[in-house]
């Protein structure tokens, strides 16, 4: 039975490209969940923002842990911002070439605070009585599990360079070692 393929679905084959369509929907969930919190008055405003909110966790954090699958893969996906920015990452590496991916870390733990004190301060000034506590756990339990997930993508990416390179050096003694003996 020959497997019917649709153009519009092939477009998401690339995990970059689900990337950036889940991004799009993450921000405009967001934006949609401060302007509905912001502009929206009564019980409709409320509703809205929370839920908005909630789906746009939602997707962080699932997308989140999606991205932990890709870092294995021979994808040459490097993260969202790359990807807008269509840069070459084999010229943006590491001087010393080893270790912790500080900068994919760094630009999501600067992404985790922005939404964060977003989503509080927009919280603070929709939300009343107890159900304020409970936001700041939610969002405050959110940023840290994702903040977790990004340490595990870093931790991943440096330890599959490091594996790579160590493959590399192997096969290159192998060579050398293998071309002194004919």
């Amino acid at each position: 039975m020959e497997c019917m393929k649709l153009a519009h679905v092939q477009l998401f084959e690339d995990f970059g490209t689900r990337s950036l369509a889940v991004h799009a929907v993450m921000v405009l969930a967001f934006v949609n969940a401060v302007l509905a919190g912001l502009f929206i008055q009564g019980e409709i405003g409320l509703i809205s923002f929370v839920a908005l909110l909630n789906f746009t966790a939602g997707l962080w954090v699932a997308h989140s842990i999606h991205s932990l699958g890709n870092v294995s893969s021979d994808d040459e996906y490097d993260g969202i911002l790359n990807e807008l920015l269509d840069r070459d990452t084999s010229t943006n590496t590491d001087v010393s070439g080893s270790g912790f991916d500080t900068g994919r870390f760094g630009r999501l733990l600067a992404l985790i605070a922005a939404v964060t004190a977003v989503s509080l301060l927009t919280s603070a000034q929709v939300l009343e009585g107890s159900i304020f506590p409970i936001a700041i756990v939610a969002v405050g339990a959110v940023a840290v599990v994702t903040a977790i997930i990004g340490f595990l993508i870093a931790v991943g990416a440096s330890y599959d360079e490091s594996q790579q390179r160590w493959t590399d050096r192997i096969d290159a003694n192998a060579e050398t070692d293998g071309g002194e003996d004919n």
